[in-house]
């Protein structure tokens, strides 16, 4: 083997250990803060014709504060709860401060991420009975509306990376369980999935991997739960199928309930994994450490 090849060799694991090492468990006091001495990224909404739905349909979408244009960007699709909607995370979750906080500090890939309205129907407001048979019936025809409309406008649109190496996708609750079920029922649309207190709408583990090797395609597979949320079973039952699949993934069991708390230090975590070679058994280890 050539010096070089050792060398090339040497520095992509040294940058997987690394990367291991210096990731905290727990988001350090102010990640969330906002810091107007450093560059930030910037909100758009766009409005994008959904064939699925038969309209028009809102999104919102964060550019890093390093975007040029003439660069091109992998891509995150960041979903939300069924009581919420595309502002959701911008609301309560203010991924545009979190991100521009770790950019700042060199620890993430540039990258777009685009928050969606995962209920896909004409009147796709989280108003009224937000239980209703339709309104959840319509958090699964999303499936199609993010595959067949929103993907192709934002990549007709965004400068950003066509391959599933450079598309990622994420949620919370029952946009966890969108995650887990598209993520895994497309595998060849994405190589990032990270499913933060999945909900009920997560698909039995031998539905949502009849084939369970074929995960081993993924970059990355993130499941996440906070150690008091009713909800833990729904990902434990995953993880456990998972493991008795020898499939790569991290589970990871943090403290808190079913709320923000939980899913910004899930954001922080799983953004900083992004793009770039890990190792998941290391992370993972590292992660249920004392």
């Amino acid at each position: 083997m050539s010096k070089s090849i050792i060398f090339v060799l040497g520095f992509v694991l040294s940058g997987i250990f690394i990367s291991a090492q210096t990731l905290d468990k727990q988001a350090p006091q102010g990640f969330d803060v906002e810091k107007k001495e450093i560059p930030h990224g910037k909100i758009d909404t766009i409005n994008y014709e959904s064939k699925t739905v038969g309209t028009q349909r809102k999104a919102l979408v964060y550019t890093p504060p390093v975007f040029k244009k003439g660069n091109k960007y992998p891509v995150l699709y960041l979903l939300h709860g069924i009581g919420g909607d595309e502002k959701e995370w911008f609301k309560n979750g203010t991924p545009q401060i979190i991100l521009d906080n770790l950019y700042a500090q060199g620890k993430l890939t540039p990258m777009i991420v685009v928050l969606p309205n995962g209920r896909a129907m004409k009147d796709d407001r989280a108003t009224g009975n937000i239980m209703a048979k339709d309104k959840v019936k319509a958090f699964a025809t999303f499936e199609k509306d993010l595959l067949n409309d929103l993907i192709p406008f934002i990549e007709k649109k965004y400068p950003v990376k066509k391959d599933r190496e450079n598309r990622a996708i994420a949620g919370l609750s029952m946009g966890g369980g969108q995650t887990l079920n598209f993520g895994l029922g497309n595998i060849d649309k994405f190589a990032w999935v990270g499913g933060f207190s999945s909900a009920p709408n997560t698909k039995e583990p031998q539905k949502l991997l009849p084939n369970p090797a074929k995960a081993k395609e993924l970059k990355l597979l993130w499941i996440s739960c906070g150690d008091q949320d009713g909800l833990m079973p729904f990902s434990k039952r995953t993880s456990d199928y998972l493991t008795e699949n020898k499939i790569p993934h991290i589970f990871y069991i943090e403290p808190g309930g079913h709320d923000f708390k939980v899913w910004k230090n899930d954001l922080f975590l799983f953004s900083q994994l992004l793009f770039k070679p890990i190792d998941q058994e290391e992370i993972s280890n590292l992660l249920k450490s004392e």
